[in-house]
């Protein structure tokens, strides 16, 4: 008889934006089911994977099998109807846990047309032929570029500020179009590094007044160049095009395929489609960056305002006591519940048509499923087959998320 309900353990691993040794919640959470990972404090610990994508991918805890492989063998049972003949036969989601402590590099996610043709040119560049929208759910303050400003706060700026008025097209018209926005981008990433230095000296010494409320440019730039350099371009293309937002814990964005972002701080849970396709152009090394008419010709412009990429968590009539929240992006591949308990309470999700994974971020408790009890503390990870009801009865309070096609 198959399994059904399994503890699985996660690939934790070492980007340089990744917060160090045990201020990495991603690497504690990593720590506290797999025993034998070691945390090195003088190590950087960015993102914990509990999916099946191979490159960092979910163990079955009591066999050391790939999830990969313990769902190929009985695809039927563990993944479902719905997902072997509409979502390719794997699990469609990836969830992830990030702790960041400086900016990931400046990027978009291409969509599913762009990533089959990408994939099929350069299959070690890009892994898979799928899209890659995501959430992220702040778990601790999380600062993050994310979507362009609207039109209206960031023409002004670059009419305001001498230094910028040589990235604006001759001809732009005196209001600017998402067209002379992408080419202010495009200029601003393909300037020399010379260039971005005077630049950001001269946007440096800038009257605050002249900024108006965007003043926390003056703040954020001199933390960018600590981290990145002062001829790094997504420093330009960030401060002054891009939204800078704050999220308190329990809150959470969404970012769309082709949607400029980069985040940079704080401990968040990730959820995205089960890819790992990305176009870099800036915070990162110049090798690492993509081609940049690539990167420029598939930008977005959906979203021109802050509240345009947040996303409403709504009480979720998937938990029978009303404790759990759900994030639902307007995609097909998953939505993400978050259940909160305090000591003695307990919450029963109802079944769903696909599988699902969860983690445990904080709190004891324990969870009954298929017949069976299964303790949770924070780090833990399960495992769950489709058509499977779940109840959590919190001994000491409990935050349990948990994804779900």
């Amino acid at each position: 008889m198959t399994q059904r309900v399994f503890q699985l353990t996660g690939s934790c691993n070492n980007y340089p934006w990744g917060k160090k040794g045990k201020e990495s919640l991603a690497a504690q959470l990593c720590k506290k089911t797999d025993k034998n990972f070691e945390i090195k404090e003088d190590e950087y610990y960015s993102e914990l994977w509990f999916g099946d994508y191979p490159d960092y991918p979910a163990k079955v805890l009591e066999t050391g099998e790939l999830l990969k492989d313990a769902l190929d063998k009985n695809k039927e049972t563990l993944l479902g109807k719905k997902v072997i003949e509409q979502l390719d036969s794997q699990l469609p989601y990836l969830p992830k846990i990030l702790s960041i402590a400086k900016a990931l590099p400046l990027q978009i996610h291409p969509d599913k047309c762009l990533s089959e043709k990408l994939h099929a040119k350069d299959p070690e560049g890009f892994t898979d032929p799928n899209h890659k929208p995501e959430i992220a759910i702040a778990l601790t303050p999380f600062e993050v570029f994310a979507g362009f400003k609207p039109l209206s706060e960031i023409q002004p700026v670059f009419q305001n500020v001498p230094a910028l008025q040589e990235f604006v097209p001759k001809d732009a018209p005196q209001t600017w179009t998402d067209d002379i926005l992408r080419q202010v981008t495009r200029n601003l990433l393909k300037a020399a590094p010379d260039k971005v230095k005077s630049v950001e000296s001269a946007l440096a010494s800038t009257p605050k007044d002249t900024l108006g409320k965007q003043v926390y440019i003056l703040e954020l730039l001199p933390r960018l160049q600590d981290q990145y350099g002062a001829t790094d371009p997504g420093s330009l293309v960030a401060l002054l095009c891009m939204n800078f937002m704050m999220l308190l814990p329990g809150e959470a964005l969404y970012i769309p395929s082709d949607g400029i972002h980069a985040y940079l701080s704080g401990d968040i849970v990730e959820c995205m489609a089960r890819s790992n396709n990305v176009i870099n152009s800036g915070f990162c090394p110049p090798e690492e960056r993509h081609d940049l008419d690539l990167f420029i010709d598939t930008l977005s412009f959906e979203a021109h305002k802050p509240e345009d990429l947040v996303l409403k968590h709504l009480q979720s009539k998937k938990g029978a006591n009303g404790k759990t929240k759900v994030y639902n992006p307007p995609i097909r591949e998953f939505q993400l519940f978050k259940t909160t308990l305090d000591g003695g309470e307990h919450e029963v999700i109802s079944s769903s048509e696909g599988p699902a994974v969860l983690i445990v971020t904080k709190g004891v408790g324990t969870m009954a499923a298929d017949g069976k009890v299964f303790r949770l503390e924070e780090g833990t990870i399960y495992f769950v087959a489709p058509e499977l009801e779940v109840r959590y009865d919190a001994v000491d309070g409990l935050e349990v998320f948990l994804v779900v096609v």
